[in-house]
């Protein structure tokens, strides 16, 4: 399998996350707050300190707090359903969210009477216009505000700490969707102004499936999505207080946790920065060969420096689904379709048949490019 599908998981991941997920199941995979023995406190140490390289990593001060939940999906459902909604607000969100933002609105919008407006840059560049978002938000007050930090379909970047400040002139509850960028791009949550800000382990941290959540103030007061056991003040029936402990009930995925742990150190180790060089290197490459083909229309931002490793194109003459399935019968692994962000592509004008999106990780190689030439040369002789 030649892989190019990382805007929906990266693979493969660091060795090191294999090798320590085995190790330390094998060892302490027993349950988190359930027990004193040696084992539990080892697990439990290891949760700690899996949310503490999280805090370091996105430099927060000791007022931040890591809630785990098992997917970015259920972190934004948490985040939203959580909120104090009521009848009359306004939420602001991109063309850009995923179905996790959509659909969990759709969902509140059968509850209260909301109103949802976008934030829209221009088609062309992808570039947002200030003066027109702080007019928006002068002419209808926003509640809150809803950005997906990166498309993970077209690969343009959000600038969210400007419209972030924006919002918060206004007093706007601000929510961030950093599923694409945790771990790849630098983020400073000291001076971004994002009351929640959702990460994914299992794409740009390199981490597995089932760790994901969110970062907040310790203070955060959302309602509870899930209730249940924490291992925490068992005799109240109703949630803990305190945070996380009030977000996460049930048993946490320790292996999962362990995978997020070594994967966030080996980020530590690579950096930030020569991941994302690599990155930008080798998107580049791929680009410079995608321009190269007559029947491939590739739809991006205009700054090269605002966008992430993935690229949405268009096959004169195939649908998208064409494109995916003569690429897969050839060991090829694409994405393609809606992606799961149907007013992406509606904005865009690539709807409803979408798009096909190569997406690269720091592991995609001169190799894959090549082999993926060699592909592309078949469907251009054969169209």
């Amino acid at each position: 399998m030649v892989y190019f599908d990382n805007a929906a998981t990266t693979f493969p991941k660091p060795e090191v996350v294999y090798s320590f997920m085995d190790s330390f199941y094998r060892t302490n995979g027993v349950n988190v707050g359930r027990g004193q023995f040696t084992a539990a406190s080892v697990a439990s140490r290891l949760v700690e300190e899996t949310r503490s390289l999280l805090l370091t990593m996105f430099y927060c001060n000791k007022s931040k707090a890591v809630i785990f939940t098992p997917s970015a999906t259920e972190a934004l459902n948490m985040v939203l359903q959580g909120l104090s909604w009521e009848d009359g607000q306004t939420v602001y969100i991109t063309p850009f969210e995923h179905n996790a933002v959509l659909r969990t609105l759709t969902y509140i919008m059968q509850i209260y009477d909301i109103k949802i407006k976008y934030l829209e840059p221009d088609k062309k560049t992808l570039r947002f216009d200030f003066e027109k978002i702080k007019y928006d938000f002068q002419t209808t007050k926003p509640n809150y505000v809803i950005l997906a930090h990166a498309s993970n379909t077209f690969g343009c970047i959000t600038p969210i700490k400007d419209i972030c400040s924006l919002a918060k002139d206004f007093g706007a509850t601000t929510v961030i969707d950093m599923a694409q960028t945790s771990g790849l791009i630098d983020i400073n949550l000291n001076e971004i102004k994002g009351d929640y800000c959702i990460f994914a382990g299992h794409k740009t941290l390199y981490g597995p499936f089932g760790i994901a959540g969110f970062i907040s103030d310790k203070e955060c007061n959302l309602k509870p999505l899930i209730y249940g056991g924490t291992g925490l003040d068992s005799a109240n029936p109703s949630m803990p207080s305190t945070v996380p402990e009030r977000y996460e009930a049930g048993s946490p995925n320790i292996g999962a946790i362990a995978g997020l742990n070594a994967a966030l150190k080996w980020i530590g180790d690579t950096g930030i920065e020569n991941i994302r060089i690599k990155e930008k290197e080798t998107t580049v490459k791929l680009l410079n060969m995608l321009k190269n083909y007559y029947n491939i229309k590739v739809i991006r931002g205009a700054d090269e420096s605002q966008n992430i490793g993935v690229i949405s194109c268009v096959f004169n003459g195939y649908s998208s689904d064409n494109v995916g399935q003569i690429l897969s019968e050839k060991g090829f692994a694409v994405r393609t379709g809606l992606h799961c962000a149907p007013v992406a592509h509606k904005f865009m004008g690539t709807a409803p048949d979408g798009t096909v999106r190569f997406s690269i990780s720091y592991f995609t190689s001169d190799d894959d490019l090549l082999m993926l030439k060699n592909a592309l040369d078949y469907i251009e002789m054969n169209g």
